[in-house]
């Protein structure tokens, strides 16, 4: 009980709006960092023990399902950047009380959007698998794997808007519990199902649930008992949240499904060279959030410090947390890089991979993960736009990248050069998108800073 009231003491003020924004930046992003990496180092090992099965087809399919879950949790993702979004300008200008009706009005309407979303989506599973390609055994296997973890979302989305409450006052131990907590039940559950009863594909589906579970627990958990940030449900207020709360999750859910549409597409593109190609992309699938999860991280942390300076009214933090955040980003990239074109080889062994497949993660590693600092800039950028009230900047930003960024570069590249040209074009048509997402981020700064100096 002494801990709790030391916590609540420590942030009755704003952390953000003071002090080294560097500092801030790398603890916060460290912090975000283990968690995201640990929930998908636990991806990563699910399809590990899979591909420890020798049947290409499972893995397959895991990739198939992992397109339609990845859309599912955007949505999750864009509820809780509408969380951040009100919640960290609220406790920035000192308004506490505030802070805690958003808090428990964004995870009733998160609930909400989440329950109705996972209902439309179970219902279109197998239309959804067979538009990505999926036929025979593969698609049997990816419908009973999304049938069982689709319904699921809402515990997901809960739990992700708990973490993004807890970004919001600074707690970023308690927000990195969340997700770590969900994969080290996940990693373990995985050990027992898969590898010592042998359930395969069925262990991995129960495991992740009953990890979904858990995430949604120790969120609740931290903003509850930790920090009393959710206040007491009220359907008048409700009524008054709802508004500005779906103006900022209606653009951050599409700005969330776009990449998801975008990898969909691949999926389908790539699936036209047969599963070892699909499995291999299911694999960077899995790769690419280890290798760059401090990206994800960083992009996650930024909201929480701009909007508290935001809230404050300090332009000149902001347009110093945006400069910030471009070059650790640019920095984690290269380190990444540095490590996937070292271990590249002996990473596409550990999974077993067919001689195709195998070629296709060295390729990725080695030469086209550099290009994700394009991406990344995007990341980051969608902070910006989603934190001071231009989430439609971002739906635009994400939706030309997945589409003018991604279909004409993957047609080209898969007709020129085949599966690796697939992947190629992919990365290749985010250029032009992360050097618009730059002088974008930072014209919207100065033009909000300028009417925060008024």
């Amino acid at each position: 009980m002494a801990e709790v009231d030391i916590v609540r003491r420590r942030n009755d003020g704003p952390r953000f709006v003071t002090g080294s924004l560097l500092r801030h930046i790398l603890s916060m992003t460290a912090a975000g960092a283990v968690g995201l990496m640990a929930i998908f180092i636990g991806d990563l090992a699910n399809i590990y023990f899979l591909s420890r099965l020798g049947d290409e087809a499972i893995v397959a399919a895991v990739g198939y399902a992992s397109s339609i879950l990845f859309f599912s949790t955007s949505i999750g993702i864009g509820l809780a950047i509408a969380a951040t979004s009100l919640i960290a300008p609220a406790l920035g200008a000192r308004r506490r009380v505030r802070a805690r009706r958003l808090s428990v009005n964004a995870h009733m309407l998160t609930f909400l959007f989440s329950a109705v979303a996972s209902v439309a989506i179970w219902f279109a599973i197998r239309p959804l698998l067979e538009l990505l390609g999926a036929t025979g055994r593969t698609l049997e296997l990816a419908s009973f794997y999304l049938v069982v973890l689709v319904p699921t979302l809402p515990l997901l989305s809960l739990g992700m808007t708990s973490a993004a409450v807890l970004r919001s006052v600074g707690d970023a131990r308690r927000a990195m519990h969340v997700t770590l907590s969900g994969a080290i039940v996940n990693t373990i559950l995985d050990l027992v199902f898969i590898v010592h009863f042998g359930w395969g594909l069925e262990g991995a589906v129960l495991s992740s649930l009953l990890a979904r579970i858990v995430i949604m627990g120790v969120g609740f958990y931290g903003v509850i008992s930790v920090h009393d940030l959710m206040g007491r449900p009220k359907i008048a207020t409700l009524k008054q949240d709802a508004p500005p709360f779906c103006r900022i999750a209606g653009p951050a859910v599409l700005t969330n499904i776009a990449p998801a549409v975008g990898n969909g597409y691949i999926t389908l593109a790539i699936s036209a060279y047969g599963d070892a190609a699909v499995a291999a992309w299911a694999i960077i699938g899995r790769i690419t959030p280890v290798a760059f999860g401090a990206i994800y991280a960083l992009s996650g942390t930024v909201g929480p410090i701009l909007g508290q300076n935001f809230g404050a009214r300090s332009p000149s933090r902001m347009r110093d947390v945006f400069t910030l955040s471009l070059l650790t980003m640019a920095a984690f990239t290269g380190l990444a890089w540095l490590i996937l074109a070292l271990v590249a080889h002996p990473l596409a062994g550990l999974f077993k991979a067919g001689p195709e497949a195998r070629d296709l993660i060295v390729f990725f590693c080695r030469w086209l993960s550099p290009l994700f600092v394009f991406l990344g800039t995007v990341f980051i950028t969608n902070a910006v736009f989603n934190t001071l009230g231009r989430a439609h900047f971002s739906t635009l930003l994400n939706w030309g990248r997945a589409t003018v960024g991604t279909v004409p570069f993957v047609l080209l590249g898969g007709k020129f050069y085949g599966a690796e040209g697939v992947l190629a074009g992919n990365m290749i048509g985010g250029v032009a998108f992360g050097l618009i997402a730059i002088i974008a981020g930072y014209r919207l700064i100065d033009r909000v800073g300028e009417t925060l100096e008024l």
